[in-house]
């Protein structure tokens, strides 16, 4: 499956909105939304962020991610990570999160990049350390339904 990657057009927002089939997949991507993900919510976390990038495989949107922060010569934050159900386990969050790696690199001159991860997202908790990233922090979270989470921080120092 060749994969290739664009900044997100509005058009992709409906479609990125299906990816989380459920609540806790929802919270996963995006904690502050409210499941079901709507257009509204989807877009106002975009003209919030930076470098708000979709992935694609044959012409068919598969992954979104972008940056909550984003300070040049700084600290890059990856948030909004999400792969279609479909194309899942197939490498679009590895090449999802490069893209991001490289984003960082060429239009922020960044010194790192961040990512959380939630302690019940077992894919994102492997995926992570294999692309170079090491957890520095954990944070106590509220799950929606009131349950203890925990965040776990990892950051990749970049060359």
């Amino acid at each position: 499956m060749p994969l290739s990657h664009r900044p997100v057009t509005p058009a992709d927002v409906p479609i990125i909105c299906r990816f989380a089939h459920d609540a806790e997949e929802l919270f996963y991507m995006f904690p502050k939304a409210t499941y079901p993900l709507t257009p509204v919510q989807l877009s106002e976390a975009i003209a919030q962020r930076c470098g708000s990038t979709v992935i694609e495989a044959d012409g068919v949107i598969v992954g979104f991610a972008n940056f909550y922060k984003a300070e040049h010569g700084g600290v890059c934050a990856l948030g909004n990570v999400v792969v279609a159900p479909a194309a899942r386990g197939q490498g679009v969050a590895r090449y999802l999160v490069q893209c991001m790696i490289g984003l960082a690199r060429e239009e922020f001159a960044a010194r790192e990049v961040w990512v959380s991860c939630f302690n019940h997202n077992t894919a994102g908790l492997l995926l992570y350390p294999q692309l170079g990233f090491v957890p520095f922090r954990i944070e106590e979270r509220r799950a929606p339904d009131g349950s203890r989470v925990a965040l776990v921080q990892m950051k990749q120092v970049l060359d």
